[in-house]
């Protein structure tokens, strides 16, 4: 004796549509909660694998965009620096102009002045470090960025080397000189040589020319390092949108589906009582 239930086809037929709804009504209910038409790979493979490459490169270009707001904040601190090394270098200037008229005993005092001055140039050169990474005191130093992973293109910023000993570097007088003659011995031994004192000063006026060209190759690449930047942060922006097209549910299309999902499920279950009725007519026939 068979045990199988048999159902009529018109109460099969309104048993299907109101599954069928109702895993519609589900899916529509999961993307409202969630905010997501495809939340995982079982809703649509091929969006969600795409989806997810999109966001990966958006957000290794982040990670990279925030490498490069910090190599702008290092260059920028470098370019301060210079600036600060080319006013202190005119003052040196000054000095050795004042001790180009002055007395023996007013040089050896100007001359101490000096000598302090340089070491403070020294110092703050030193000192202009952003996380470590120090542009204006060695020429071993260097920045270094790659903006892709797709590409294995490096843009790099050498290091200058803005001390006193190296920076002065004219014709017609040694940086030596003014480390021995005019800094550590104070003037005294050129006491009665005013024409050190201007080959020092024309010197130093090669070293100003040498910082400002170095203040402007730093500057030129703060500019292109924020083109850069400006740039990533839109195409992070074009990466994420197409991302969310192929996984981000429309809240007004799917409220639409919802409301009339629910109100087919209404008619689905008046149409199988409907059927079910039916049958029971024929069922009081035995009766």
């Amino acid at each position: 004796m068979s045990s199988n239930v048999v159902l009529g086809l018109s109460t099969r037929q309104n048993l299907l549509a109101l599954q069928n709804i109702n895993t519609a009504t589900e899916t529509a209910q999961k993307a409202l909660s969630t905010g997501l038409s495809v939340a995982d790979a079982t809703d649509n493979a091929v969006a969600f694998f795409q989806s997810q490459a999109l966001s990966q490169r958006a957000s290794d270009l982040t990670q990279r965009k925030d490498n490069t707001d910090q190599a702008i904040s290092s260059v920028t601190a470098a370019t301060q620096g210079v600036q600060s090394v080319v006013s202190i270098v005119e003052q040196l200037q000054g000095l050795l102009q004042s001790a180009a008229t002055e007395t023996a005993s007013q040089r050896a005092a100007t001359g101490t002045q000096f000598g302090t001055l340089a070491q403070q140039l020294n110092n703050l050169v030193n000192a202009t470090s952003y996380q470590g990474l120090n542009l204006i005191n060695s020429t071993k130093s260097a920045l270094s960025l790659q903006f892709s992973i797709t590409s294995t293109d490096t843009f790099k910023i050498a290091g200058q080397n803005l001390q006193v000993s190296k920076l002065v570097t004219a014709a017609g007088v040694k940086a030596s000189l003014l480390a021995t003659k005019l800094v550590g011995s104070k003037f005294s031994k050129v006491s009665n040589n005013t024409s050190v004192f201007t080959a020092a000063f024309n010197s130093l006026q090669n070293a100003v020319f040498k910082a400002q060209a170095t203040a402007q190759t730093l500057g030129g690449n703060v500019t292109f390092l924020q083109t850069r930047e400006s740039f990533t942060a839109q195409y992070i922006t074009t990466l994420q949108g197409g991302a969310d097209k192929l996984t981000v549910a429309d809240v007004n299309v799917e409220s639409t589906n919802l409301v009339t999902l629910q109100t087919r499920q209404q008619l689905a279950d008046e149409s199988l009582s409907i059927a079910t009725q039916n049958e029971r007519s024929v069922l009081s026939l035995f009766h």
